[in-house]
């Protein structure tokens, strides 16, 4: 028996060691760096309609990935494309089929293989947090307090106090025959549980179920709000989790967090996911740039590359300049040369910057949210094509922006972007390079863009005055003083650049 028992103890600690091996090997998913990359935000509602019922499509899309290829960018974010009963998609009823309106999964696989044969990548818009009220999963847990959905979603005990508010202040709780139930965003988007090891279970069957068919990763929509505040360690734990989840299944995916929220609360998220958007930075771009001063973002961008270092050094940032839940860049700015200024400095930072549909060309639009997810502007008039999946309150006679009447004109904000894009992208100081910000007067923003040793040197007139400066150069500053890009007058003497800058320019030096 001693024998025995001794042979069943050895085949125990034999197990017990694979066991532990096979553990670490998935806690131990290599990632690599997600950079090199510029991407277009798209509305497929409200992009391009092939089949004349008004509405954006998958098939339109396709059409149109020439105009996208044409700006130069690498990659797509599609807002959500899953069956859902509201227009803007964001509370989803079938994870695994298109939205009916755009198309079908067999028309969702030609645009993949089509963007990725133009050499660019698609991030598909994730919702996790939450599901579509008439979702079969919510439908069953509502039937029912002894459902076998129950527990995909939270629901109240005795001691829930109903008529306190979320984190977010809005009202959370709500019932529509069963039982009350958790939906911080609005009664229709029930929050899924997240201790339930089936919901995760089934997140990752679907993520999965996308990146087999070829999609690039994922914009993870409401990122923070997994599980209450009190407990962020646990929504952390999550996207860890699913982070190695899907780098198991695609080594170089791209998961790219909506963390609405200051930088320290950020860079936790960055230690997991390839990055996040950085609102702080939008905020700052666009107030600089209207008010002609570089003060506040002087001051505040060191804080946040710091405290998004410290918590992963290999980190991308996420720039943008405003998305489908702001009001447009060009209703705050109101001016094209204030407009180039603002994309110049996005697109010379670092990261994945991201640009929403029709920033491009200039439109317009405020809230409510239907009004900064107006139709795409083909052409100033109705063309074929266009959508009209609503009526444009902010796109329209005297100030209508289109691709049509800026497509051949060298100086248009469209071509402009074009010319910007394409400069980053063939550069990889601009599109992988870190970042030092210099500490100048108000009227510009300066910074270095750095790959080891070699640098680049930007510099921004936030002004519409013509701007004369001299900064010194570190000992170590090696410039040639040659002229990338920019309009601007250059020298280095005496280790000091001096630099004649016009009325809302930028110039890049080597």
């Amino acid at each position: 028996m001693k024998g025995i028992r001794g042979k069943i103890s050895i085949i125990f600690l034999i197990i017990v060691l694979l066991l532990n091996f096979s553990s670490c090997s998935k806690k131990s998913v290599e990632r690599t760096k997600q950079d090199g990359m510029v991407f277009y935000e798209v509305f497929v509602r409200a992009f391009y309609d092939s089949d004349g019922d008004g509405i954006g499509d998958l098939k339109g899309l396709i059409q149109k990935l020439p105009y996208i290829k044409s700006l130069g960018v690498n990659a797509i974010w599609l807002m959500p494309v899953f069956k859902s009963p509201s227009y803007h998609g964001y509370d989803v009823s079938d994870y695994y089929n298109i939205n009916p309106e755009y198309g079908t999964n067999e028309d969702f696989e030609n645009f993949i293989n089509k963007a990725h044969e133009l050499g660019i990548k698609v991030i598909l818009d994730l919702v996790v947090n939450h599901t579509s009220s008439k979702h079969p999963w919510f439908l069953n847990a509502d039937s029912s307090p002894k459902s076998k959905y129950r527990d995909y979603y939270i629901w109240a005990t005795q001691d829930t106090k109903l008529n306190e508010p979320s984190a977010l202040g809005t009202k959370q709780w709500y019932n529509k025959g069963s039982g009350f139930y958790n939906a911080i965003f609005w009664s229709e988007m029930p929050d899924l549980n997240f201790d339930n090891k089936k919901v995760r279970k089934e997140i990752k069957k679907i993520a999965k179920y996308w990146l087999d068919k070829g999609v690039d990763g994922f914009r993870l929509d409401a990122a923070m709000h997994i599980y209450p505040p009190n407990r962020v360690q646990d929504t952390l734990n999550w996207w860890k989790e699913f982070g190695d989840y899907c780098r198991s299944i695609k080594k170089d995916v791209y998961l790219v967090g909506e963390v609405w929220s200051s930088e320290r609360a950020i860079a936790p998220y960055l230690k997991y996911l390839d990055s996040c958007f950085n609102f702080k930075l939008a905020e700052g771009i666009i107030d600089a740039v209207i008010k002609g001063d570089s003060s506040k973002l002087q001051y505040n961008l060191p804080f946040i590359y710091d405290e998004y270092k410290n918590s992963y050094k290999d980190y991308v940032d996420a720039p943008f300049l405003t998305n489908h839940d702001m009001d447009r860049v060009m209703s705050k700015i109101n001016d094209a040369n204030k407009m180039k200024l603002a994309a110049s400095i996005l697109l010379t930072m670092p990261g994945n910057p991201f640009i929403y549909y029709g920033e491009e060309i200039g439109m317009k639009g405020e809230k409510p949210d239907e009004y900064i997810r107006e139709p795409f502007k083909w052409g100033k008039e109705y063309v074929p094509g266009q959508t009209k999946w609503i009526d444009s309150e902010y796109n329209v006679g005297d100030y209508a922006p289109s691709v049509e009447e800026q497509d051949n004109d060298p100086k248009s904000l469209l071509n402009f972007y074009r010319d910007m894009i394409k400069f980053r992208l063939g550069n990889d100081i601009l599109s992988k390079g870190d970042i030092t910000i210099i500490e100048t007067q108000p009227e510009i923003l300066a910074y270095y863009r750095a790959i080891n040793n070699d640098k680049l040197f930007i510099v921004h007139n936030l002004t519409g005055n013509l701007v004369n400066t001299e900064l010194k150069l570190d000992q170590n500053d090696k410039l040639k003083g040659e002229t990338l890009k920019g309009d601007g007058i250059v020298r280095i003497e005496d280790n000091k650049i001096k630099i004649n800058l016009k009325p809302y320019s930028t110039v890049i030096i080597k």
